[in-house]
């Protein structure tokens, strides 16, 4: 065991740090793009629930304002995950294997936890969630099918995210891979089955979801019994003061970023809904007004189709992750500045040629998934903003990433607050009363270049302190 040991050390302290980087990011970059596909999925196939184009453009919306409620079940996975992670991870930098092993389990109960809380009181309030989530008449009933079955697999999806992201900062991204290639398998295979096979619409969406996540919770537990990962023992779970306020301080920029991203997705949807409702549009040489739906449906695509063309990015951040934490926990910083700089470079230059693809065709690419005009306008027109700004993304997530990786948590929650908080919030609130649905439209890549001035300032006060 000590050897073995011994190798996982040499492979992650001596390296070279690009090798290595590229190493640990292809899976999970392989891994994110798969994700993020089978979560677009249900958008593609809910899409096709009817015949009747405004049944469609309503289910469509259901599933993009019941993307709120995923995004904060994803915030307290995250929180869990990347919390025990970046410790783990550190604690085996230094050699300490004890509270390694005790941070794994202790993240990953906490998890199970707080997903039974979830799924038994959004459950029981699932009507005024979906009142406040701005479900109109049209989408009331498809947003509450859909929540409730997603509340109910919130257990899984915690704790998947815990092991996913514990693998990763043992440096076992191929496991992690797998365990969520097997789970996005399952929910591609279901969606189209359920959804128009069996006609079951958006619970069919719901359940092909829920079941890609069991899925993956059990490939990824089975991960952890292999090689030199940790194990999961009931015996090594200490929910105690220690545990607690370490998991907080490393995963607490996770649970401000995605926390902030489904605010900002409520916001969005209700402002999108707003001004949908009162904007003239002109289709087949007719006016008419543009629809809540539509607008929410519009935005919910761009969302959507831009989440799946940033993950590349998120799974080349994460393959520096580990890299980073356990070095830093080594003493070797210059490994991981040398890690920042080379994400930075090679990030930036991938995005601009996603962004420009993305630009150019963005009306081919948003007709997959809209089969209405008027979203496919708001769609279009809020994917060339949000691809205008992709380019700034690179630094933007790098920055907190390695803050948050090397314990640094109130810088690191600042920098995940920025692009969906800080700066988002206000500008979702303001940019609308000014330019109507076009504010809404631009919203997104205006917080981004805001964001871009709070992050790498942040970033390089810390990367100063490294010596070379």
């Amino acid at each position: 065991m000590a050897a073995k040991t011994q190798n996982r050390r040499e492979f992650m302290t001596q390296t070279p740090v690009p090798k290595l980087i590229l190493t640990l990011s292809v899976p999970t970059i392989i891994s994110m793009l798969v994700t993020a596909i089978y979560n677009t999925a249900d958008t593609f196939f809910v899409a096709r629930v009817s015949s009747d184009p405004a049944v469609n453009t309503a289910a469509t919306a259901s599933v993009g304002l019941v993307f709120t409620v995923m995004a904060i079940i994803q915030a307290f996975g995250f929180f869990c995950g990347h919390g025990s992670g970046n410790y783990l991870s550190r604690m085996l930098g230094a050699g300490n294997h004890k509270e390694a092993n005790e941070m794994a389990s202790t993240g990953f109960a906490l998890a199970i936890i707080l997903g039974i809380i979830f799924a038994i009181v959004g459950n029981i309030f699932v009507t005024p969630i979906a009142q406040f989530l701005g479900a109109t008449d049209a989408t009331m009933q498809f947003t509450k099918d859909y929540m409730r079955i997603i509340l109910f697999g919130a257990p899984f999806m915690m704790a998947q995210f815990v092991i996913n992201n514990q693998l990763r900062f043992q440096g076992a991204a191929t496991y992690a891979m797998v365990g969520l290639m097997f789970g996005a398998v399952m929910n591609m295979i279901l969606d189209p089955l359920l959804i128009m096979v069996f006609h079951m619409q958006v619970i069919g969406a719901g359940i092909a979801t829920v079941m890609g996540q069991v899925t993956s919770f059990i490939v990824l537990l089975i991960g952890t019994s292999k090689g030199e990962n940790i194990k999961m023992s009931i015996k090594n779970v200490h929910i105690n003061r220690h545990y607690v306020l370490e998991i907080i301080n490393g995963g607490a920029p996770s649970l401000f970023r995605q926390g902030l991203a489904a605010i900002s997705t409520l916001l969005l949807n209700r402002m999108a809904g707003a001004m949908g409702a009162i904007t003239m549009v002109t289709i087949a040489g007719s006016q008419q007004l543009m629809g809540a739906e539509a607008a929410i449906a519009g935005m919910s695509v761009a969302g959507r189709l831009m989440m799946m063309m940033a993950s590349a990015l998120i799974g080349f951040g994460q393959g520096y992750q580990p890299v980073c934490s356990f070095n830093y926990g080594a003493g070797l910083t210059k490994r991981v500045k040398e890690g920042f700089v080379f994400c930075v470079k090679y990030s930036t230059i991938f995005l601009i040629g996603i962004g420009a693809v993305c630009f150019v065709f963005a009306p081919n690419i948003v007709a997959l998934f809209t089969r209405t005009e008027a979203a496919h306008m708001v769609g279009v027109a809020a994917l060339r903003f949000m691809a205008a700004s992709l380019p700034l993304s690179g630094a933007i997530v790098i920055s907190n990433m390695m803050l948050q990786s090397i314990g640094k948590g109130v810088k690191a929650s600042i920098t995940a607050s920025a692009r969906n908080g800080i700066c988002f919030i206000p500008l979702i609130l303001i940019l609308p009363q000014i330019f109507g649905i076009r504010g809404v439209e631009m919203t997104q890549a205006c917080a981004d270049v805001l964001s871009l001035f709070i992050a790498v300032p942040l970033a390089l006060s810390e990367l100063r302190k490294f010596n070379d």
